[in-house]
């Protein structure tokens, strides 16, 4: 019972507690990047630009009254222009506001922190091979990061053993760097990255939606595996949320 109380007053708003704890924002000290870097070197793909014809649905009303969790694939492959789009609106970047202080995205997030990264776990996407990559919102790419030959029982031992995670053509998942939200709200940041990627998920939902394909959240997963196949530390970056995205095998 008293980590459920514990878990509990995690929900509420801490802002009020947090007088008299100076940020680092409020102490001058640089923020934290707004994506993390890469080696040099390393593969870059540019991804497509967000294009409406990809759109099925184009009905706003219809998306949100059709809206499900979906966990049937068909044996589609989704195309590259499919993941761009996805990926636009799940953290596509509209505008760099202060010299690199923050972002403005297709999705809200407190403060403009926006503290996640987005690995995609592509098993069949047309115009990448198969393996591990990481959206860089600031130019539209991707960069490939490793391809391991069993990848597929990865995800599968970190998913608790749901399949339709692990067969699915590609797996979004979303880690998150708790500094970029603690150096402006200390103590109060926690809960508001947690409420951010509730909405990077939704509009993952509804643009899934608009271009007849379907995704499931998930978050019942093994937090060490996870983190251990995407060689996060586990500290200062982990995964928070994930979701598997296919054309819907609709038989």
């Amino acid at each position: 019972m008293d980590n459920i109380r514990a878990n509990r007053e995690f929900m509420k708003s801490l802002f009020g507690s947090m007088a008299g704890g100076a940020s680092d924002q409020s102490k001058d000290l640089p923020e934290p990047p707004l994506e993390l870097p890469y080696p040099a070197g390393s593969e870059l793909i540019p991804l497509p630009k967000p294009d409406k014809s990809l759109l099925s649905r184009n009905d706003l009303y219809e998306c949100i009254e059709t809206r499900a969790s979906r966990r049937r694939w068909s044996k589609e492959p989704l195309s590259l222009a499919e993941v761009a789009f996805l990926l636009w609106a799940t953290q596509g970047v509209k505008e760099v506001l202060g010299g690199g202080y923050a972002t403005m995205r297709t999705v809200p997030s407190g403060g403009a922190r926006h503290p996640f990264e987005t690995y995609v776990v592509a098993s069949r996407v047309d115009g990448i091979l198969p393996g591990v990559y990481r959206y860089l919102p600031l130019s539209h790419q991707l960069v490939f990061l490793f391809a391991p030959p069993d990848m597929k029982e990865h995800v599968m031992t970190a998913t608790f053993g749901q399949r339709f995670v692990a067969d699915a053509p590609v797996v979004f998942m979303w880690s998150c760097l708790p500094y970029r939200g603690e150096w402006r709200y200390t103590i109060a940041a926690h809960k508001l990255m947690l409420l951010d990627a509730g909405h990077v998920c939704q509009n993952l939902y509804l643009s899934c939606e608009a271009i007849g394909a379907g995704t499931c959240a998930v978050g019942a997963y093994d937090q060490g595996a996870v983190d251990a196949f995407l060689k996060l530390d586990g500290h200062d970056e982990f995964v928070v949320y994930l979701a598997p995205v296919g054309k819907v095998d609709r038989s």
